[in-house]
């Protein structure tokens, strides 16, 4: 692949040179926002006249530019039919990777760099690269935005190309790339005032200039005097001075959330006795580490007008981290012991104490404990989790003050998407979450400013006393399509982007441009640092050119006016592919109540179960949306660890034992592979032969140190020789429930004296007597 750069070598007759009279022309047309960018003066057209293609058909106008002619249905200068589309895509790709200033204001020039791409099979050009600016004008609708996206052929929406502003393009063989840069006055745009404009980049070959008739062929176009080998379009904001528009109030959150690393597992060190968590793996490291997204996050967001988005879970396991932990060789196993020391303690220590620097003096919101899917729990069933989690929320807040020295905001939940429906409002107040993010798109309010909805966000109160704060939908869909890659290959992803958000919301401004209104940005959980950049792009720019004012969450808090759910026809299919399958939720419930068993054995319960409940926690996190294998994975090995645990406490199988004598007592081995002492469990023994051999302790305590055997002696006596089964059997002391599997075995009597055989015939002996008696007396009656 050869890559050059082809510099703007402007064709055609250079601007008149700027004069000492104003940079705004007399001839002006007006947008809503009052004021105007300058039309410049007439210049001349270009070399190269009209142009055909996969669109339209252009001609010379009357002011030396050049219109759209016939159009699809319509005819060239030479009566040719324009092409109603593209027979296949343009041999040529085009790309802007820079386009300053981000937002035209007063007189200037507005300088582009991109690249051309041949991605045919064949050699074309060579040709123009040309700018146009949308003949409608400004777009009035966020509608149209969209629509300018969607567009595919050049057509006459696109308007015409400014004269004497184009780059020559010399030919391209097959996968060549070449760079390009044009440089345009903004009195040369026409543009209409303040709002957001159409703006296209195309190749143009003229048909004279280039007699090979293979390249017209794959370039699949008409007939006529040039032909469209690429183009790309993207959005021009424009604010002049003069505009004067009510600004519209933007609370942006800033979410620092991850993916859970850390498992159920603990390893207690045998010899300072503490306990270290162990992590899935060591992802962490470099998130926290310099250049990682969570530490990059943190350095991006301090000092802005930001709220903070925190997962407290994700707290905890940076201080777990920083205090030392282990990485478990295989995620998901149930064995501490397999594991190696992590490396990023120092990495997660620094990134708390930048946190910590970062978010003094913001606004910081708490979310519930490891951030829990609402809506595959609300739907799912589970309802047998909601105190688990509402108790992990309470804690949520308490570590986010305690670790960053702030006072964050708690009962905030955020359902994926911003889905909401009557259901998941319910399970969100049912875990103590009076407030919930909701996309606009979900909740209507009775005071809508006009009959289809203009751009306002902000607080809605919703019957039983949820508060939903609206976001909007449209920004939060493209920020979570957006994933432009880092460096320069990702600057035309980003550029696209930060254009369309500054479109986006300087036409909400646009909509009332004079009633104070909300909008609310909320990101992708996990954001991309390329989609953070821009985000906080767009926001400065917005707020130097004075159509966005920052606002705080509280302040979107503030009166919320009373509304309603929007009524719709289902759950988006979307969202439920993505949800946690109610055979998981279960499973979750199910490890609950195991793990509730095992602390009734434990003589210090308190490290194990918060290690569970917080994995539990995890299991649930809406952080596994788009990861189904892993968030199967982290509650696979949730299980083990619960099953391993709790079968390391069992009865060491025995062989035949002989009782000899009246008296004796039979050893039992009790297996404690726990991490800690054994409690709270006792064994029973139960004879098959209780009238040959039977126990005489109906309970014996059973006491075992961490990962030792305890041999447990039962006392027995036995009547009479013989075999005899005995089933041995663990038990909880607190509330007598089997423990683990029974075990049972043999035992033989011998030399059993003859005083106890005959003690024990006259016994039965009695039992047989007063059975046959009162048989008698029953058929008597």
């Amino acid at each position: 692949m050869t890559v050059s750069t082809v510099l703007a070598a402007l064709t055609s007759v250079p601007p008149a040179p700027p004069g000492p009279g104003p940079a705004m022309s007399p001839a002006h047309r007006h947008g809503p926002g009052g004021g105007a960018v300058a039309r410049g003066p007439g210049h001349g057209h270009g070399s190269v006249g009209g142009v055909t293609g996969p669109g339209p058909v252009h001609g010379r106008g009357p002011g030396g530019g050049v219109v759209a002619r016939g159009l699809e249905h319509g005819h060239g200068p030479h009566g040719g039919t324009a092409a109603r589309g593209p027979a296949r895509p343009y041999p040529v790709s085009v790309e802007l990777t820079s386009l300053a200033p981000a937002v035209i204001r007063e007189g200037g020039e507005l300088r582009i760099s991109g690249r051309v791409t041949n991605t045919s099979g064949r050699r074309v050009g060579p040709a123009r690269i040309g700018v146009r600016i949308g003949a409608p004008g400004a777009i009035d609708t966020r509608g149209g935005l969209s629509a300018v996206a969607r567009r595919t052929p050049l057509s006459r929406a696109d308007g015409s190309e400014v004269p004497g502003r184009t780059a020559r393009l010399a030919p391209l063989s097959t996968g060549a790339v070449r760079g390009f840069r044009l440089t345009v006055p903004v009195p040369d745009l026409e543009l209409d005032g303040a709002g957001a404009y159409a703006l296209t980049v195309g190749v143009i070959r003229s048909d004279d200039a280039d007699a090979d008739a293979d390249a017209d062929a794959d370039a699949g176009t008409g007939t006529g005097t040039g032909t469209v080998l690429g183009l790309t379009r993207t959005h021009l904001s424009a604010y002049p001075d003069a505009a004067r528009l009510e600004p519209l109030r933007t609370t942006v959150l800033w979410p620092v959330i991850d993916t859970p690393r850390m498992e159920a597992l603990t390893l207690r060190t045998p010899d300072s006795d503490s306990v270290l968590p162990v992590f899935r793996d060591d992802g962490l490291t470099a998130a926290f580490g310099p250049g990682g997204r969570l530490r990059r996050l943190v350095e991006m967001g301090r000092g802005r007008p930001v709220t903070w988005v925190l997962d407290p879970d994700l707290i905890v396991q940076a201080r777990a981290m920083a205090a030392g932990y282990r990485v478990a060789r295989t995620p998901g196993g149930s064995d501490p012991q397999e594991s190696t020391e992590g490396t990023g303690g120092e990495a997660a220590a620094d990134w708390l104490a930048a946190l910590r620097t970062a978010v003094r003096g913001r606004e910081v919101i708490a979310l519930p404990y490891a951030d829990p899917d609402l809506a595959s729990l609300a739907r799912g069933g589970g309802a047998s989790l909601t105190g688990l989690l509402r108790r992990a929320s309470g804690t949520g807040r308490a570590v986010v003050d305690r670790a960053l020295g702030v006072r964050a905001r708690a009962g905030v939940g955020w359902p994926a998407g911003g889905e909401l429906d009557e259901g998941i409002a319910r399970y969100a107040k049912g875990l103590g979450l009076d407030t919930v993010l909701a996309s606009g798109a979900g909740v209507v309010s009775a005071g809508e400013l006009v009959s289809e909805g203009a751009t306002d966000d902000g607080a809605v109160a919703l019957e039983g006393g949820t508060t939903a704060l609206r976001y909007d939908a449209a920004i939060a869909s493209l920020l979570f399509a957006a994933q432009p890659a880092a460096g320069a290959s990702g600057a035309p992803a980003r550029l696209r982007l930060r254009q369309r958000l500054l479109a986006e919301t300087l036409t909400a401004t646009r909509e009332l441009p004079y009633a104070r209104r909300d909008l609310v940005v909320v990101p992708p959980r996990r954001m991309p640092l390329g989609v953070a950049r821009v985000l906080l792009t767009v926001v400065d720019e917005g707020r130097k050119a004075g159509w966005l004012a920052p606002a705080g969450f509280a302040a979107a808090l503030r009166k919320p006016t009373a509304g309603r759910l929007r009524g719709f026809d289902g759950y988006p299919l979307a969202r439920r592919d993505g949800e946690l399958p109610p055979e998981r939720l279960a499973a979750v419930v199910r490890d609950r109540r195991r793990m509730r068993a095992l602390a009734k054995v434990l003589s210090d319960a308190r490290a194990t179960t918060a290690s569970v409940r917080a994995a539990l926690a995890r299991s649930v996190a809406t952080g596994w949306r788009g990861d189904p294998a892993g968030a199967a994975s982290y509650q696979r090995g949730v299980s083990r660890y619960l099953t391993a645990s709790i079968t390391s406490v069992r009865l060491v199988p025995k062989s035949t034992v002989v009782v000899a004598g009246g008296s004796a007592t039979i050893p039992v081995t009790v297996d404690n592979g726990l991490q800690q002492d054994l409690t709270g469990v006792e064994l029973r023994v139960l004879s098959s032969r209780p009238e040959r051999l039977k126990a005489r302790d109906r309970t014996v305590p059973v006491r075992a140190s961490r990962a030792v055997s305890r041999t447990v002696r039962v006392r027995v006596k036995a009547y009479a020789n013989g075999p005899v089964w005995l089933t041995a059997q663990l038990y909880t002391t607190a509330d007598g429930r089997p423990w683990g599997a029974p075990m049972t075995f043999r035992a033989d009597v011998r030399s059993v004296p003859s005083g106890a055989v005959i003690f024990v015939l006259g016994g039965t002996a009695l039992i047989v007597l007063a059975v046959t008696f009162r048989l008698r007396r029953t058929r008597g009656r």
